[in-house]
């Protein structure tokens, strides 16, 4: 973690469980961001907390390490079995993130967390829940059909938390979130977290509704958007942004691109017209069948896929690492969105930039996208030499073959209980950062 994103707080000084305090060193990580500061003390004294945070910020970590913390530390009858937490996110993208980080901080826990999530069959996951586990992460819609089939149940849930709790209303998830939280133990006999990038009166409610008189935390947004962002803008007609997009991508080396458009139509005619002038680019979306959305974010996060040209269901909640452009093809009609796009590039305290394509059918959002970001994006009119006019027709993207995914064996007690320390020497991968995904 890049030192003007993290606090003077070190993580070995809160108290955590040792099993964790032995995930968070093999990880690499020694002292917390400011979000991790001023939650993690309120949670480790097992009180609420209504979180403000952007993406990017180490929040993840903060709820994950809480949640495992309470668990390893309260004991539970004999005669009662897991689930013990739940943990809700608005995509799945953001589910599996939250599960890789689950099992990296906790990997000498033992403690068994499932990903459940649609998209993909339903038996595997089954199988899975009815093993027993200890923490379930992921999307409500799947999870209630699993809890409808009495596949597990909610009756000893002790930890709830709501990531991203704004974009759970603005996905219409939320009705569905009401129904998990009414069929749970009452707020006051759980500890109860909620995270989101802005704590609006909706947001508030629902704290209000379904929580055990939260602390609010507020990690203002001058101290956690990516300072070192270079945005740009550039006014430009419609029928032209092709050609800036590839004289932009021509002009500029990049280590890997995030091409941002508003429509799944756009997004596979963006990507056709690179990949019909030379560049290496796949399409990320809503259409996209899960399986293949995961190899694709894997071969880019890995490097070995340049460019991606995504929807808004890539904007929030992943980390990928080194991602040094962010293009908005088009401006998005959300202010928020905005913030969101950008915020995948410099993460961690790094560099990178973000450029705009402000036209005529989007330029309408830009006075909101300013006021909220407090600032003027630096822009100008796009040059008649930076709009390529060598343009190629556009190309299918070829049809690849599917990676082989090795299986990785898990070790630690399995839905009996909590988990136990594990003594293997087997080290599992991590990322370079536990900045929030």
């Amino acid at each position: 973690m890049k030192n003007d994103l993290i606090t003077d707080v070190r993580l070995d000084s809160l108290g955590l469980h040792e099993s964790l305090l032995l995930g968070i060193k093999e990880a690499g990580f020694s002292h917390c961001t400011p979000v991790q500061a001023a939650a993690l003390p309120v949670l480790l004294q097992h009180h609420d907390v209504a979180a403000q945070a952007q993406t990017g910020t180490g929040k993840s970590a903060a709820f994950l390490l809480a949640t495992m913390h309470y668990l390893m530390t309260t004991p539970v009858a004999e005669n009662k079995t897991g689930p013990w937490a739940l943990i809700l996110a608005p995509t799945r993208e953001l589910a599996l993130q939250i599960h890789r980080d689950a099992e990296k901080l906790g990997y000498f826990t033992g403690m068994r967390c499932a990903a459940i999530y649609g998209g993909i069959g339903y038996e595997p996951q089954r199988a899975e829940l009815t093993q027993g586990v200890d923490i379930i992460i992921g999307t409500p819609g799947r999870i209630i059909d699993f809890y409808k089939q009495r596949v597990f149940s909610l009756d000893n849930i002790e930890v709830v938390v709501l990531d991203e709790a704004d974009r759970m209303f603005d996905m219409g998830f939320i009705t569905d979130v009401r129904y998990l939280l009414r069929r749970m133990p009452p707020a006051p006999d759980r500890i109860n977290m909620l995270f989101s990038a802005t704590l609006s009166e909706r947001v508030k409610e629902l704290a209000y509704e379904h929580m055990n008189a939260p602390e609010t935390i507020a990690i203002e947004p001058e101290q956690v958007t990516a300072e070192k962002v270079r945005q740009s803008l550039y006014h430009v007609a419609s029928a032209d942004k092709i050609g800036l997009l590839l004289g932009v991508l021509r002009q500029q080396d990049a280590t890997r691109t995030l091409v941002f458009v508003n429509t799944k139509r756009d997004a596979e005619r963006v990507t056709a017209y690179l990949v019909g002038n030379g560049f290496d680019a796949e399409v990320i979306s809503g259409d996209i069948p899960q399986k293949k959305r995961e190899q694709l974010l894997q071969r880019f996060q890995e490097g070995k896929l340049p460019m991606l040209v995504a929807t808004d269901v890539a904007a929030r909640g992943l980390h990928i690492p080194d991602v040094s452009r962010i293009v908005n093809y088009d401006l998005p009609q959300n202010a928020e969105d905005y913030v969101h796009r950008i915020g995948r590039t410099a993460r961690a305290g790094a560099s990178g930039d973000a450029i705009s394509f402000a036209c005529e059918a989007y330029v309408y959002s830009l006075p909101e996208i300013e006021a909220y970001i407090h600032q003027k994006i630096p822009a100008e009119m796009a040059s008649s030499q930076l709009i390529a006019t060598d343009i190629n027709p556009p190309r299918r993207t070829p049809r690849r073959k599917a990676p082989q995914s090795g299986s990785q064996s898990r070790g630690g007690r399995r839905g009996t209980g909590r988990g136990t320390k594990k003594t293997t020497s087997a080290k599992p991968a991590v990322s370079e950062d536990h900045a929030d995904s």
